[in-house]
């Protein structure tokens, strides 16, 4: 858990390192040693693109000379600079003359950027002091004392598709707390992550690079991938088609579509993207249909000529629950529906890749592109998918998320496929509004707390703005789909205590019934059921600040507000209705351990086992 304290921002805690990235040939690092070690540094170096200096003295280990006269480095015989030291001993060199010689070498050298030490002899300490007088980061092996930058355990993956390296590291620090550990860590994420997470990484570059218009583009603006916003599902206006928009509308539409792709498509599709499937994720078309179902030829050995076709197959369409996300949660219903009968897989986006790894290999499977802008033509889309694929005697299943009638739209892909002479089956699926509490550890209903539920949309239809419910004390409330909206949301709810207003005067009108005080608790759960899952909790006062403060958002996220939220933390707290208000602002305090607001990530490890 991780709380927060009095202080309205969050307190920094030392121990910790900047972790940065250094490539290119602007950057220069320099090396003194000779040994191993200052091989595989060099190569490390090289492999970022950095120019490479060797300042060695005495031997050089083989790999450095060969780099060497490859002229991937710069080696430099340390006893060659002007007032170098000339003692045979290397151990035992002229302190004083090697100072002045590395301050004079580094002076006529202000590309370097970098300074590595790896090997040691009675002068380190002064060669560092010299390091920091030029301002110049300095690592000295085994002497964290005089480093400014350590280095991390890293790995950098193979392509499995061309056997070559890729643009994909990892890098894992333990700050000088084990670096043997911190070995064994990166062993640990890297075997658990997809083999192909580096083919994902060049397709998804391949897809940035079709995004960008122009090199000089908008790839990098607050608007793209890349972005500094904290949720990726920030509210854009509607998207009707590329015709209409001018180059920089495009740009950004583009970009804001990869950081979606990025996020919600399993690594395995992404891995496997063609060129042809990036233009169409850009251009916002309406894909190609699979190939027509095949009848086979007449028998033209008939007796009597007859046409013996085989009666054709019926189609037919099940609009499936997928539960919260997490595959244990899946209906028997479903899964059979997923494993055994479907021939086509129509998947909402933000169904998790741990249950479309289910799906067998042979049966397709395609994403909704409900990127931001494009909810309606992406809902569209996949209706008219479902539509053609059972004309032509597809068993098509319209996966989604939760449960498929719980804000799902599952009733007007109902009337639609009726429409066209389709009935589907619909498959209930567990709610993620009840599940996601529970894995959060909060009941929505609790003797004593919460008598009563209700659950709300954040935002309606194409956007628009929604009636909340008003304030009963007895009753939890929770609000799907609003977390990008959240400042709107809690405006709309919460009384004017502090008379700030505090959006009220825009929101009275958007809730029906009393205001909600101010330190009524909320919790925000992301992901929930997901090992990634993240909660943060606080009150309706604090929730927007708490958010921010915690980094980007995790989408999908809920809103759990009312007093059950604290019900069963800690010792629990189940005398909420029987005490009345007065002992609120105590039990907030008690809850949130004197501080604002209150995270936790993960799941409960049991499911590990389920």
């Amino acid at each position: 858990m991780i709380s927060s304290t009095s202080s309205p921002y969050p307190v920094p805690v030392g121990g910790a390192s900047l972790l940065l990235t250094f490539k290119g040939p602007r950057n220069t690092i320099l090396i003194i040693g000779s040994n191993v070690l200052a091989a595989s540094r060099a190569f490390a170096a090289l492999e970022a693109g950095m120019q490479v200096i060797i300042l060695a003295r005495g031997s050089v280990c083989d790999e450095l000379r060969w780099r060497a006269d490859q002229r991937q480095v710069n080696l430099t015989d340390w006893d060659m600079l002007p007032s170098a030291s000339t003692s045979p001993v290397a151990s035992a060199p002229d302190t004083k003359a090697d100072v002045e010689s590395l301050s004079a070498f580094l002076a006529g050298n202000p590309s370097i950027s970098l300074i590595c030490i790896t090997t040691h002899t009675a002068d380190t300490p002064a060669l560092a002091r010299i390091c920091h007088a030029h301002n110049i980061p300095v690592n000295v092996t085994d002497l964290p004392a005089l480093c400014d930058f350590s280095f991390a355990a890293t790995h950098r993956f193979v392509d499995p598709s061309t056997g070559g390296q890729s643009a994909l590291q990892v890098g894992v620090t333990t700050n000088g707390e084990g670096c043997r550990l911190a070995g064994r860590v990166r062993r640990e994420i890297v075997s658990i992550l997809p083999k192909d997470i580096a083919g994902a990484v060049r397709q998804v570059g391949k897809l940035r690079r079709l995004a960008k218009i122009s090199d000089d583009e908008l790839g990098e603006c607050d608007e793209g991938e890349d972005s500094g916003v904290t949720t990726p599902n920030r509210p854009v206006a509607g998207w009707r088609n590329s015709a209409a928009e001018s180059k920089d509308e495009s740009s950004r539409r583009r970009m804001k579509w990869v950081a979606q792709v990025s996020e919600y498509w399993p690594i395995t599709r992404l891995a496997s993207m063609s060129e042809d499937d990036m233009k169409l994720v850009l251009s916002g078309d309406s894909p190609q249909t699979t190939s027509p179902y095949s009848i086979p030829a007449p028998n033209e050995g008939s007796l009597h000529h007859l046409t013996l076709l085989p009666p054709p197959k019926k189609g037919r369409i099940l609009l499936v629950g997928s539960g919260p996300g997490h595959p244990s949660l899946l209906t028997i219903a479903t899964h059979n529906a997923l494993t055994k009968q479907a021939d086509l897989v129509l998947s909402d986006k933000l169904v998790p890749a741990a249950v479309l790894a289910l799906i067998p290999e042979a049966v397709e499977v395609r994403i909704a592109r409900k990127f931001p802008g494009n909810a309606e033509g992406a809902q569209s889309e996949m209706m008219n998918a479902a539509v053609e694929a059972a004309q032509r005697g597809l068993t098509v299943v319209r996966l989604k998320q939760g449960d498929p009638v719980v804000y799902g739209r599952a009733g007007e892909e109902v009337l639609f496929f009726r429409a066209h002479g389709f009935e589907p089956l619909v498959v209930p699926g567990v709610s993620s509004a009840l599940a996601a509490p529970i894995f959060a550890g909060i009941p929505v209903t609790q003797r004593g707390v919460a008598e009563s539920v209700i659950v709300c949309t954040g935002v309606g239809r194409q956007g628009k703005e929604v009636k909340l419910p008003g304030y009963e004390r007895s009753r939890t409330v929770l609000i799907l789909m609003g977390v990008a909206r959240i400042a709107q949301v809690v405006g709309a709810m919460i009384r004017n205590d502090s008379g700030s207003g505090e959006g009220l005067q825009s929101g009275e009108g958007r809730r029906e019934g009393r205001p909600f005080p101010r330190n009524t608790p909320i919790a925000i759960i992301e992901r929930g059921s997901m090992p990634d899952q993240r909660v943060v909790a606080s009150t309706l006062g604090d929730i927007c600040e708490a958010l921010d403060s915690v980094g980007e958002q995790r989408p999908p996220g809920m809103m759990v507000v009312g007093w059950a939220v604290l019900a069963l933390q800690g010792t629990g707290d189940t005398s909420v209705l029987e005490e009345g208000e007065e002992r609120d602002e105590d039990r907030i305090r008690r809850w949130l351990g004197g501080g604002r607001w209150v995270m936790r990530e993960g799941i409960d490890q049991g499911w590990a086992e389920v």
